[in-house]
């Protein structure tokens, strides 16, 4: 970077273009991550069961809304927190390990929670790679494609808030669970977050478990779920807007805070 910026800014760049390099390196396993369980997702539910009989796959009336135009925004919500979680939280178990690879970041002149605000945004700009990669499986592959309706302003918004939170989550669980045990993340932490996340139904459809659906709000894949729907699907019902965008604020900010916060604790000790 020209050194006309501040050295913090080239610093801080440079972190970026390491880890934009590493990332190149890991193209490979970068895709795999990002598109197999998606393309699995929607090719068993929105092609296969279909053409086997399936097709009743909707809200639950047989005249609702398409499951894949219910699933679309799902899916994408889940790739934006799947990746945006895994790509902070399985390199800071690498670091923060045995080898301290993350003392040669903290060499960098900048401070440490600018060390930590970087790994958030280089997540971001991964999940947002992923929302990118799987909206056109899910758009060309059901048997019957889902109606969309482009609100462009409100999707950016929740994709790229979506992003930095997933990001944000990612460094706290890479902070807090030890290095060993951080393939119990995907296990006692993503899979419920996915599952009650309201990626395969919409939150008013959870109306029939009343305590379920009040109990789910405390996920934020559920907010961003239900963000999307109304940027992409609004024939399906979904929350309020406003509701939705000050949720994800909140969850956001809450999670980089406590995320510089458990962070620099454990690189100082």
């Amino acid at each position: 970077m020209n050194d006309a910026f501040p050295l913090p800014v080239r610093a801080f760049w440079g972190l970026v273009v390491r880890d934009s390099r590493v990332l190149a390196r890991e193209a490979v396993s970068f895709a795999l991550r990002t598109l197999m369980n998606p393309l699995l997702f929607v090719f068993v539910f929105t092609y296969v069961l279909p053409k086997v009989g399936g097709g009743g796959f909707a809200t639950g009336a047989a005249t609702g809304p398409r499951f894949a135009t219910v699933l679309l925004p799902g899916l994408i919500a889940v790739s934006i927190f799947f990746q945006g979680i895994a790509a902070v939280a399985l390199p800071l178990s690498t670091e923060l390990g045995a080898t301290r690879e993350i003392e040669d970041r903290l060499m960098a002149p900048i401070a440490i929670w600018v060390v930590a605000l970087e790994k958030i945004c280089f997540s971001a700009v991964q999940s947002i790679i992923a929302a990118c990669a799987v909206f056109p499986l899910v758009y060309w592959i059901p048997a019957q494609p889902p109606v969309i309706t482009f609100n462009w302003p409100l999707l950016v918004l929740v994709v790229v808030l979506a992003s930095l939170t997933a990001g944000s989550m990612g460094l706290v669980l890479g902070t807090i669970v030890p290095p060993r045990q951080i393939g119990l993340i995907f296990s006692i932490v993503v899979l419920p977050v996915t599952f009650l996340g309201c990626v395969y139904y919409p939150w008013a459809a959870l109306s029939a478990v009343r305590w379920l659906q009040i109990g789910v709000l405390i996920n934020p894949l559920v907010y961003v779920s239900e963000g999307l729907r109304a940027s992409l699907t609004p024939g399906v019902s979904h929350m309020q807007v406003p509701i939705v965008l000050g949720a994800i604020v909140v969850v956001l900010v809450a999670l980089t805070w406590l995320g510089i916060r458990t962070f620099t604790r454990r690189v100082i000790t």
